[in-house]
């Protein structure tokens, strides 16, 4: 199978690069910068540019079967501060894409989109897919928005299409700005001897996917013949309480937390029923939170003591 992995030196799209070529396929890569965290790949194809760039993009689809689409240029923390940007950078720049991948012959997308937003505030837990979209952020409607037009390309020109609703991934190589994922934040202000951060009082609750067992569910999902919408989470909650319970486990020592206001675009609850995708796809995770939030301590602390060059 030729792959192409959209947004592949990302943070999900490294690992997702990683299961594709363990599994024998070969692997082009579209992205704007090299990956952070490890030197490039040689037996993996790279092309940088923006996505945005359409001859670029145009050219990186030629001879491809499968795409994966794991390209956002906002988190549901920034989508609100300029919508216009949302809609032009993610859902504007998604139709085009679809538009040449009708047109290029790929006969594959997987789409990844977000199991924490688009639901709104749940009716039910676990939330199937099933439950209605009511997202309260711009990053959740872009999401429902490329879902749509998904199905549309799917009813009027036969493309075949998986969108996988991610709950929270975490792990190794993930950024660590404050903007993409409250475990690696507290992890790496607790690398760096700072205080945690919690708005609220920590009881909202997430469903945490450690993110080799996200990868493995989107190599998976390419790989069978199923059409539509997945979630994809460990179908779990666990609330920010328990995730700084974890890490202080990890750490072996108590961390000093700043309490914030609660902010108005958290979800309360999110906790994902995966039972369709384990069926559709013969695949569970494997890796519980508190193992993967100590793999992800031990490695940010084993790479801190390497040498810089």
């Amino acid at each position: 199978m030729k792959t192409l992995v959209l947004g592949g030196t990302g943070f999900i799209g490294s690992y997702v690069v990683d299961r594709l070529l363990a599994s024998g396929h070969e692997v082009r890569v579209f992205s704007r910068t090299p990956e952070q965290f490890r030197s490039p790949l040689a037996e993996v194809d790279y092309r940088l540019a923006d996505f945005n760039d359409i001859p670029a993009l145009e050219e990186a689809l030629s001879g491809v079967d499968v795409v994966f689409h794991l390209i956002s240029t906002t988190t549901p923390a920034t989508s609100n501060q300029d919508q216009i940007f949302d809609i032009e950078s993610n859902l504007v720049a998604t139709v085009k894409l679809i538009q040449l991948i009708r047109d290029s012959g790929v006969r594959r997308l997987v789409y990844l989109s977000s199991g924490g937003t688009v639901y709104g505030i749940p009716e039910m837990l676990p939330i199937p897919e099933e439950h209605p979209l009511r997202p309260i952020c711009s990053y959740g409607i872009v999401k429902v928005a490329v879902e749509n037009y998904l199905h549309m390309f799917q009813q009027l020109h036969g493309l075949d299409y998986v969108v996988l609703r991610a709950s929270n991934p975490y792990g190794e190589r993930q950024g660590h700005y404050g903007v993409q994922g409250v475990i690696g934040t507290f992890l790496n202000k607790t690398l760096k001897g700072e205080e945690l951060e919690i708005w609220g009082d920590g009881g909202v609750v997430r469903d945490f996917v450690y993110v080799k067992d996200l990868a493995a569910l989107c190599v998976a999902a390419a790989e069978s013949d199923k059409v539509g919408v997945y979630n994809g989470g460990s179908g779990r909650g666990h609330s920010i309480e328990e995730v700084r319970g974890y890490v202080e486990e990890a750490v072996g020592r108590k961390l000093l937390v700043i309490r914030r206001e609660s902010r108005n675009f958290d979800v309360p609850k999110v906790v994902l029923d995966i039972k369709k995708a384990s069926h559709a796809f013969n695949w569970r995770p494997t890796v519980d939170l508190a193992t993967g939030i100590k793999i992800t301590w031990d490695m940010m602390t084993n790479s801190a003591k390497l040498p810089t060059r």
